[in-house]
């Protein structure tokens, strides 16, 4: 024990004691063992519990043993550093835990968008809605039917997509401000889930009958059913891309989520319940679907750059025969979603009318297609709700801050100039 009576000068006269052997001890984390290694030479290790002494020093091990299998002996020390050139979206060898320098400005300021607008469901006030929903004669039964079916089809897809993004996606994105994207999206999405189980409870409905609408109600169903074989090959632990086979399938995953998924499919229940919020019906909900139209923009817009960054940089992949099979799943989902609004709406309510929407989904559809560079399918429509316009200005979905919402402050905030 330091004793402050000693002269400084006895302390400075003292011996320092020989290096010893790194010691690194079973069940330590990992910052612990770095902390040691560092240490390193310093002093003798001492074990804080004697009893456990002999065994620790038979677990003495060089650094490359100590680094096995913590994903870190791969790191080649003393290597130049990454410049932006080693930088790629997919099948990148650079160092994925470096974020800087950023090769992708896009990704990293649509993280910081994100982060912006934050919001959370319990901000929004569901007073009226629940009075308007136990109401005998707030809302016509098919007005229920839209919200309950929309409920439904939206509280699985948005967990479809983020289980998707978590266990497929991410693993393959080889670009560290793409993957920080990711992250947040990943989150917007359980919020979005948040929501939805969040305006079911509040309005007291059935939770069970909501949760279960993608395996019991056909209509419900039909749209997850087209996504979930989008998730096989990126899901599959032992699946890599790095060959243009591979890397196709996951091109060919990337549009069908973020594309039609999140770009086609999701368009009828917006326009559906922001219709309702307009007639000043269940304003609550369609404010809280407001805020996840807003997200779920950016989420497609990224994709969208993601897509078109791998087709820029990858070339060879962008065949006459992809380019034919991803117009064929476009216009595959538009028949989809069509059914879905005729199947929500078999008589028209709110103004509103099945062919009303499949004339929106084609011009929908032509855009999406415009933003991937494939000719549009639908020539000659227009859009029949541009009052649409005043939440997403579809003309302007790749800059879509512009439109403009004003500066976030909490959620039941928002406005469009």
């Amino acid at each position: 024990m330091l004793n402050w009576d000693d002269p400084l000068a006895q302390l400075q006269s003292t011996e320092p004691a020989p290096a010893e052997p790194v010691k690194v001890r079973p069940g330590m984390g990992l910052q612990d063992n770095q902390d040691i290694m560092r240490t390193a030479g310093a002093a003798p290790s001492v074990d804080p519990n004697p009893d456990t002494a002999p065994a620790a020093q038979q677990e003495t091990r060089t650094d490359e043993e100590f680094l096995q299998g913590t994903g870190l002996e791969d790191i080649e020390m003393g290597a130049r550093r990454i410049q932006v050139d080693d930088k790629q979206i997919i099948n990148c060898r650079a160092d994925l835990n470096q974020l800087v320098p950023f090769k992708y400005d896009w990704a990293w300021q649509k993280y910081l968008d994100g982060c912006a607008n934050h919001w959370m469901p319990q901000e929004i006030n569901m007073t009226a809605d629940i009075a308007l929903w136990k109401s005998a004669d707030g809302l016509t039964e098919d007005e229920r039917t839209i919200i309950k079916r929309n409920l439904g089809f939206f509280s699985t897809a948005d967990s479809l997509v983020a289980n998707n993004l978590v266990l497929a996606v991410y693993r393959h994105i080889t670009n560290p401000e793409c993957r920080q994207y990711l992250l947040r999206q990943s989150f917007e999405e359980a919020v979005h889930t948040h929501s939805y189980q969040y305006v079911v409870e509040s309005l007291g409905m059935d939770e069970g009958e909501i949760f279960n609408m993608y395996r019991e109600l056909p209509a419900v169903a039909r749209k997850a059913e087209w996504a979930l074989p989008f998730t096989q090959h990126l899901s599959d632990p032992h699946f890599h891309t790095g060959t243009p086979e591979n890397d196709q399938k996951l091109l060919r995953e990337l549009i069908a989520f973020y594309v039609i998924f999140e770009g086609i499919f999701f368009y009828v229940g917006f326009t559906q319940v922001l219709s309702m919020g307009r007639r000043n019906k269940m304003t609550g909900t369609a404010e809280q679907f407001q805020y996840i139209l807003r997200d779920e923009s950016m989420h497609m817009n990224f994709g969208i750059d993601v897509i078109n960054q791998i087709k820029l940089e990858n070339p060879h992949l962008w065949t006459d025969a992809f380019k034919q099979e991803t117009i064929t799943m476009i216009r595959e989902a538009v028949e989809i979603e069509t059914q879905y609004a005729y199947d929500t709406m078999p008589r028209g309510v709110l103004g509103l009318n099945a062919s009303m929407f499949k004339a929106y989904l084609q011009f929908i559809a032509n855009r999406r297609c415009s933003q991937i560079g494939l000719p549009g399918q639908y020539p000659g429509v227009s859009n029949p709700f541009p009052w649409m316009s005043e939440v997403l200005d579809l003309k302007k979905e790749k800059n879509f801050f512009e439109t403009r919402v004003t500066e976030y402050q909490t959620g039941g905030a928002l406005s469009w100039d």
